[in-house]
């Protein structure tokens, strides 16, 4: 008899979920899934702002790991992806807009002259004497990157330099993120014995790519989630589930408005708030480490300014912490980013950090009259928009505290074999780590029917 495979949630990891297991176990398996929204993709999310395809979620994906690309070619869509133009952000600290610095790793620099102009000469002088600092690292150690960077470095380097990334891939802050989740590559060379933190990134740091380093798809990531939908062949239930509760064989999937749906093995790809009320009854322990996954909540506004409104020829702008003239945390110039398209100037701004309740207390109107007012003090931009859209992600963003990997690994150990977890909260935000996530989370649920 064909199992009955049931995916929760209609985001990247439940859709990829849904593709593999229909892959993997043929096409007379019954594959169901569960998403309340008006539209499958999660935070892929693609409107048409100013006439012009435009994603309003996740917008790029790191093209130098396989996972999207290969993704794209097994689903016929490779010559869909798309690189950028090459433009170079910016950063926005001390009321001005540097270069970003070139050679660092998320910003924490393997040189002291690449941060030059953006901190003060103290901080400079600081780190050329890091290396002759003594260093105290324990093996496996996972501090927070601002309690790492911070001592050998100065705050300054966290607050001008790192943290304008990390809030623009996390919505948080360098205190609360480990140094393992954030840049392991860097942990990694700190465990094999740098002397120094300054040794540690210079090794760390990776070579010069050729080529673009971020992807998107041609007519955004909307392209993708319809050829996932085709090819899952999954059923959609457009409801919500409350909690999953054990039955005679399998599992009972409790929806919202009561009604039972049996699985014989699931997906539970929902956020880490969600998935510990859902298995508080089946896996206590897997609940009580999802409560500990802190999230923070979004807003983008996407605006199409009138072509040839004047911008600037960067990529966008990254927002150092603490700036009191900005709202945003972060600028796209998605036509300098990825090319003109159409007669409009598209552009992104993203509100919301872990910690503060920015977005959650702003109305639609407040939000557009942010964005107005950072566009006018970052261009001297003054222009009303063509089209607007304003999306918000609540909830959306997890946060990677110290510790994070162990906590993964916490929560994963106390699933029962037939129910498997994906999504972003997991081993990496970004679309790559959740599609990864996902085909694993296929890939054991497939095993685990087969060992029965």
């Amino acid at each position: 008899m064909s199992p009955a495979y049931c995916v929760v949630g209609g985001g990247i990891s439940g859709l990829v979920a849904a593709y593999r297991l229909r892959v993997a176990a043929g096409p007379q398996a019954s594959i169901t899934l569960f998403d309340p929204a008006d539209r499958l993709g999660g935070a892929l999310r693609t409107e048409r702002i100013g006439g012009q395809a435009m994603d309003v979620g996740a917008e790029a994906f790191v093209a130098r790991r396989p996972e999207v690309p290969a993704l794209l070619a097994e689903l016929g869509l490779a010559n869909r992806q798309v690189g950028t133009t090459g433009a170079r952000p910016l950063i926005y600290s001390q009321d001005r807009l540097h270069p970003l610095p070139a050679g660092t790793l998320q910003g924490i620099p393997a040189q002291p002259s690449a941060l030059a102009g953006l901190v003060d000469d103290a901080t400079i002088a600081r780190m050329h004497d890091e290396r002759n600092r003594p260093l105290r690292w324990r093996h496996g150690a996972d501090p927070s990157v601002a309690e790492l960077v911070g001592d050998r470095f100065g705050d300054q380097v966290v607050t001008r330099s790192v943290e304008p990334l990390l809030a623009g891939v996390y919505a948080g802050s360098a205190a609360t993120i480990g140094v393992r989740s954030a840049v392991p590559t860097l942990a990694g060379a700190l465990d094999r014995g740098a002397r120094s933190l300054t040794d540690a990134v210079r090794e760390a740091v990776p070579p010069p790519v050729t080529g673009s380093v971020f992807g998107a798809v041609d007519g955004g990531y909307r392209v993708l989630v319809d050829e996932l939908i085709r090819r899952a062949r999954a059923q959609w239930v457009q409801v919500g589930i409350e909690r999953v509760a054990r039955a005679a064989a399998g599992w009972d999937l409790v929806d919202d408005e009561g009604t039972r749906h049996h699985a014989d093995a699931m997906v539970l790809a929902v956020p880490a708030p969600v998935l510990a009320r859902m298995v508080a009854d089946v896996a206590p322990r897997t609940a009580a480490a999802a409560r500990r996954i802190p999230v923070a909540s979004t807003a983008l506004v996407a605006l199409a300014l009138p072509g040839g409104t004047p911008l600037p020829q960067q990529s966008g702008v990254l927002v150092a912490s603490g700036e009191q003239r900005l709202r945003a945390k972060a600028v796209t110039l998605t036509s300098r980013k990825w090319g003109p398209r159409g007669n409009v100037e598209l552009v992104r701004l993203s509100f919301g950090r872990f910690g503060d309740n920015l977005t959650r207390g702003a109305g639609d109107e407040d939000l557009l009259g942010w964005a107005a007012e950072d566009l006018a003090t970052l261009f001297g931009v003054h222009t009303e928009p063509v089209d607007c859209h304003v999306q918000r992600w609540i909830d959306a963003m997890p946060q990677y505290g110290p510790g994070h990997g162990e906590l993964i690994g916490e929560l994963r150990s106390g699933l029962p074999p037939t129910i498997a977890v994906a999504g972003a909260f997991l081993d990496g935000i970004g679309v790559p780590a959740c599609v990864a996530a996902a085909t694993r989370a296929a890939a054991s649920l497939v095993t685990a029917r087969v060992a029965r």
